[in-house]
Order: C-alpha cells, then structure tokens, then sequence
C-alpha cells in the first residue's frame, strides 16, 4: 500500500512538473513572439505589459496630419504599414546620399538667412512691431541703407530707429553692436549725380549703420525727407527739375505726414517755394545745418527720386503719378483758374492769348515789337512777360494760365509752361547751333507729358546774332557740331551765354498759325 502511495505521488509529481515546464515554455514563447513582432500601438492586458511610442517630433501628425499629435488607434502590427514605412526609409536614405556638398560659405548664408526670419531688427521696445505668421515672426532681409545704382542720384531709405544730430552731417541708422558688416556710405542729397561744378555747393551726407549714437532729444511720428537746397538752385529750370519735380516725386505719397531736413539752407529759396512745401509737408522746415536737437525717427529718406531731366515715369513712380499729375498739383498749389483749354469751345467770345516770354540778357529777341504785330495781324491778343529770379512766382502762375499760347527762346523762362492749362501750346524756339537734342530734353518731351501740344521753331544763321559776330567761314556757323565735340561748356559760351534772336516773322507765321490749329482740332 505504502509503496502504491509512493508511487502515485511520484507521478503526481512528475504530471506537476511537466506542467510547469509546458506553463514555462508557452509564455517563453509568448514574450518572444511579442518582441519579435513590435506591435505598432499600446496593447493592453491583465499582465501589466505596454509597448511604448515614442510622440512625434512636431505638433502635427507626420502619418495623418492631425494637428492635435497621434490620436484614436491603428492596427497592431499591420503589413501594409510596414512595407510603406520602410519604402519611405529607403527612399529618405537614398534622398540623404542625394545630398549635394555644401561649402563652409554657403552654410553661413543658409543660417544667416534662417536667422533673419526670426529675429527682430534693432528699435527701442515701445517702437518695435513683431508680426506673428503661422506661430513664426517674420522680418524681411533688410536691404542695404543706400541706392546707388541710379545714374541721377543716390537714395538711402531706413527703417527702424534713425537719428540724425542737428548741424551735422550724420544720418545714423542704430543696429545691434554684433551686427557686421557695418555699412557707410557718403552721399549728396541733390539730384545731379556725377556733375561736380553742381555738388560742389552740395553738403556731403554721412549715412551709416552704427550701435553708438547721441541720445534722442525730439522724436518724430511721422518720416523724414532730407535733401539739399544748394547746387543750380536760383535757375528756374533747376528749381524745378533738380528740386520740386522730385520733391512731388518722393513726398506727394505721405499726404503731408513728413517733414523735411534741409542742408544747404537758403531762406529766400524756401520763401519762394512755401506754398509748395507747405502742400507736400504739414510741418515747418528744419534747417538741418544750425539745429541743434539731435532728431530721431522711424523713417528716413535722404535724398530725392528724380527720373530724366522734367520727367516723371510712371513705372517707377509711387501711386503711378505722372508729369499731368504735377502740373495739375502746381496750378492748385498757386491757385490759377483754368485746368483745361476747351479748344475753339473757349475761344468762341474772345481772342486766343498768346504769352511772349523775353529774356533780358542772353538769347533774347531784339525784334519784339515785330513779332507782337504779326501775332495780332493773326488775330492773337499778345501779353509780354519777363521771367527772371525775382518774379513773383505767384502772380506769374496766373498770367501763364490764363494764356493759350506761350513761346519763347530755349531757355528758364520756359519752365513756366507747368502753369499752362491741358491742351495748350508750347512754342520753343532754338537757337542757332545744334541744340535741338537738349530743346526736345529739356522741354519738348516735358511739354508733351504735361499734356501740352509742342511746336519747335530752329532758327536759321541769319536770325542769329551770331552771324554778326563772325565770318560767314567760321566754324561756328559752318561745323557747330564740332564745338559739342569739346564739352558742354564750350556749346553753352558760344551758342546759349552769347547768342541772340531776331526772328523771320514771315517765316515765323506758320508756327503761330500751327498753334491756332492746335485749338481748332
């Protein structure tokens, strides 16, 4: 019996153990096929296991796009998944060896870049505007401070914090001390690049990037516009093309918001263009040469956008404005009636008014009265008009306008024309020695974008002064192209500073009845 006992518990003994042994071996088993597997999601069970992910590297899903992170569940372990996953490793591999090399340079340029996406350009805190795009700040590259590119003049435009110290010739744009290259740049604020007769009466503006400046004593709301008052200024022609034409041309856009900062301060100049001034800036002037504050703003502009000689291109031009634009502006700025000449509409009560222009010392006509008598044989009422520095601006600005006609020898004088009325006529008259080309530049192609129809009249060698004062051989009446071979200079003292004009009226009457027919059409 005892033996039976033994025996029947041997072989519980050994049923128990090859149990364990089968326990043991299945759940060996059963771990080994789950690491094997790496199942792609938490599988959940009463044993306390859980496989981990890791979460993405962004704030969006790189499988689903869910902007939340990885939401809901996917299949454990699912084939299809794996195949697309290691295509896409494959691929991402072979893209990496695709790589090109890239040099020490062009790494610095690729983190220069990324770091002016976001950091914030140098201005005081209360003046600095962040805006936020898609959970970034983004900052344009800044340009560099100055424009040089242009054959008629260097502009520097700056934003941020620029200060510009009274009786100086600073203009300092404030940057971080570990910004580099620091840039500097030396400028006239007058638009006559490269003449250097004209820059000599010109301040040269210092324009540069610094981390050191003197301390604002008077901020501005509103930008700045500096430029200079010196070089040709006190010809009627320069007044205009150098300084007011540009002046319309940069500071019209601001609708009175600037104020200007003028070098080369001549009083009498800006009482003579202060309604000019007063429409384009709602501040006083600042003579930037005896102030002492040191003036700080947001925005600055040294110098003035100037085209061609009289021009404006509207390509190139804030708000597309054009010379039409500019005369328009100038007769509203003086107060003069007439916008537009009705053609023959306005001619049927009254005699068309022709405006004879006399010049006083050069390229004069000595034949006035000759003239006058031929215009009104025609049926012109004639007014003669002298314009020189001293004219009141004002005053002339109502004569020029009340007139249909005005003509004159190539000279200032003819500047006037911008206080014509739409549609009148511009008669120019060249005088002897080849001077047609700087007639159309000056102002025939002026005329024509003001509106205005253009009649040119070249004058013959014997309605020239010249004839007198030379023999009928000399190469100034048989080769005046040769002078212009020699320089600008030379052409001027011969042909325009010693030259005067007695018109053929017979021949003369043709361009008078040219301009009645601009009327009549």
């Amino acid at each position: 019996m005892g033996s039976k006992l033994k025996l029947v518990r041997n072989v519980n003994h050994s049923r128990r153990f090859r149990f364990v042994v089968l326990m043991a071996g299945c759940f060996v088993v059963t771990m080994a096929f789950l690491v094997a597997s790496k199942p792609q999601t938490p599988v959940h069970s009463n044993s306390g296991f859980r496989t981990w992910l890791p979460p993405p590297q962004s704030g969006d899903d790189v499988v689903t796009g869910d902007i939340n992170g990885i939401t809901g569940s996917h299949s454990a372990h699912s084939g299809e998944e794996d195949a697309l996953n290691s295509q896409a490793l494959g691929d991402l591999i072979k893209e990496e060896k695709q790589v090109p090399h890239v040099t020490e340079r062009e790494k610095d340029e690729s983190f220069q870049r990324e770091e002016n996406a976001i950091v914030v350009e140098s201005t005081p805190k209360e003046e600095a505007s962040i805006h936020e795009v898609t959970g970034t700040i983004q900052i344009p590259e800044r340009k560099p401070l100055c424009d040089v590119a242009d054959q008629r003049v260097d502009v520097c435009e700056m934003y941020g914090d620029v200060r510009i110290p009274g009786n100086s010739s600073s203009v300092i744009f404030m940057e971080p001390s570990n910004a580099a290259p620091k840039e500097l740049w030396q400028v006239h604020p007058y638009p006559r690049k490269g003449d250097e007769a004209c820059l000599a009466g010109v301040r040269e503006l210092t324009v540069k990037a610094s981390s050191e400046a003197p301390q604002c004593t008077f901020r501005h709301d509103v930008p700045a516009i500096v430029f200079s008052v010196g070089g040709y200024t006190g010809n009627l022609f320069h007044d205009f093309t150098d300084l007011l034409v540009p002046l319309f041309l940069t500071a019209r856009q601001f609708d009175g918001e600037v104020r200007f900062m003028v070098t080369d301060f001549k009083r009498w100049w800006i009482a003579k263009y202060l309604p000019v001034l007063q429409r384009l800036s709602k501040y006083p002037v600042i003579d930037h040469d005896r102030d002492e504050e040191v003036h700080c703003f947001k925005q600055v502009i040294v110098g003035l956008r100037a085209h061609k000689e009289f021009h404006i291109d509207p390509a190139r031009a804030p708000n597309g404005y054009t010379m039409i634009d500019f005369t328009k502006f100038m007769r509203r700025v003086f107060s003069v009636g007439r916008e537009t000449l009705n053609c023959i509409e306005d001619l049927s009560a009254r005699k068309p008014r022709l405006l004879i222009i006399a010049r006083k010392r050069s390229r004069a006509f000595t034949n006035v009265d000759e003239i006058v008598a031929a215009a009104e044989e025609l049926g012109y009422e004639v007014v003669v008009g002298e314009a020189d520095a001293g004219t009141n601006l004002a005053r002339f600005a109502q004569i020029v306008n009340s007139c249909d006609v005005m003509m004159g020898v190539h000279g200032a004088g003819l500047t006037n024309f911008v206080f014509l009325p739409l549609n009148a006529t511009v008669i120019q008259i060249v005088p002897w020695g080849g001077l047609e080309w700087i007639a159309v530049l000056d102002f025939g192609n002026p005329a024509k974008e003001m509106g205005l129809n253009y009649v040119q009249y070249s004058i013959s060698i014997e309605e020239s002064t010249l004839s007198e004062q030379y023999p009928r051989d000399h190469p100034a009446l048989t080769d005046p192209m040769s002078f212009h071979k020699r320089g600008f200079h030379v052409v001027r003292s011969t042909f325009m500073a010693n030259q005067n004009v007695k018109l053929d009226v017979s021949r003369f009457r043709d361009v008078l009845w040219k301009a009645l027919e601009h009327m009549m059409q």
